[in-house]
């Protein structure tokens, strides 16, 4: 399945494709760049729907749709390669998955990210997302701890958006 994006002001297609679950592992590398642990990674891969995703042609990351009863998804991990990054193409992914979720009966998105990611934090309130919880020590359970930005990820912030 094929999920096009609108162009932006420098005429870049995004563009969405689903992987085959054969093909998953494959995209460990992007999605260690949104989760710091394969451990956990290979918890969660062969769950839910994954998109390679596409700019001009170019596989410029990964995004992973978890399911919850009812009528929920949510990105379990999103996650671009640096140069692909500050051009708008994940908030058109984040639009493209909102729409296609929104065609198959699901009402509502959530995402969740660390205390420690601010540049996260910010970006997915531009996205359109409102903090709905704080799922307090989630991060504790990591094999490794996690640092970015100098802060000690601990608490999961989760962001809703209605579709």
């Amino acid at each position: 399945m094929e999920f096009f994006g609108d162009m932006d002001s420098q005429q870049a297609e995004v563009r969405i494709e689903e992987v085959t679950a054969g093909s998953r592992k494959s995209f460990t590398d992007f999605l260690l760049l949104a989760d710091e642990s394969e451990e956990v990674i290979n918890q969660y891969i062969y769950e839910g729907e994954m998109y390679s995703i596409l700019l001009n042609g170019d596989t410029a990351g990964v995004v992973l749709f978890v399911f919850h009863p009812g009528d929920t998804v949510e990105i379990k991990n999103i996650a671009l390669a640096p140069e692909f990054r500050g051009k708008g193409t994940g908030k058109k992914v984040i639009e493209a998955g909102c729409r296609l979720y929104k065609e198959k009966g699901f009402q509502r998105m959530i995402v969740g990210t660390a205390n420690s990611s601010i540049s996260n934090l910010a970006f997915y309130q531009k996205a359109g997302f409102r903090i709905a919880e704080i799922r307090r020590g989630f991060f504790n359970n990591y094999p490794e701890p996690v640092f970015e930005d100098g802060i000690k990820a601990e608490d999961m912030v989760v962001f809703a958006r209605e579709l």
